[in-house]
């Protein structure tokens, strides 16, 4: 009785192989790509939210919110005092917009090419948030209280 040994794999197998690991790939890429672009959102996302709650917190001590004056910007004075996160905060950058005595915007943009498809977002004093990608229009949260969540 004749035994016949196996060489190794063949060629089909091996294109079989490659190809479903291809496959997977051009499944699991894409998807970690989008998981990694809402990680570095939410950087941005607690910053403006810190940015907000400091922003409270000096109206309540002082009777108005913190800006530009003493020879430091709005900016400053919230980092050096209430300890907001300073710039750049992961892939963004965050400034006001708007900032006087009685309101303020405050806006986070991407400071990089891998972030910057995701477009930039903003918090007012009243706490509504909205943000915008390329191309796209403006969308506001409806509810202040929510999550940055659509």
């Amino acid at each position: 009785m004749a035994h016949r040994y196996n060489q190794g794999i063949t060629l089909i197998e091996l294109l079989v192989v490659i190809m479903i690991v291809g496959i997977l790939a051009a499944i699991a890429v894409p998807i970690y790509t989008n998981y990694m672009v809402r990680a570095r959102r939410s950087d941005a996302k607690v910053a403006l939210e810190q940015v907000r709650a400091a922003q409270e917190m000096w109206r309540a001590e002082r009777g108005t919110y913190a800006v530009d004056g003493g020879g430091n910007t709005a900016e400053t004075r919230l980092i050096n005092t209430m300890g907001v996160t300073a710039n750049p905060v992961g892939d963004y950058n965050w400034a006001f917009t708007v900032k006087n005595a009685t309101a303020f915007t405050a806006l986070a943009t991407p400071n990089s090419t891998r972030q910057t498809p995701d477009g930039w977002l903003d918090i007012d004093q009243d706490g509504t948030k909205r943000s915008q990608q390329p191309t796209k229009p403006i969308y506001t949260y409806p509810d202040p209280r929510s999550s940055w969540s659509k």
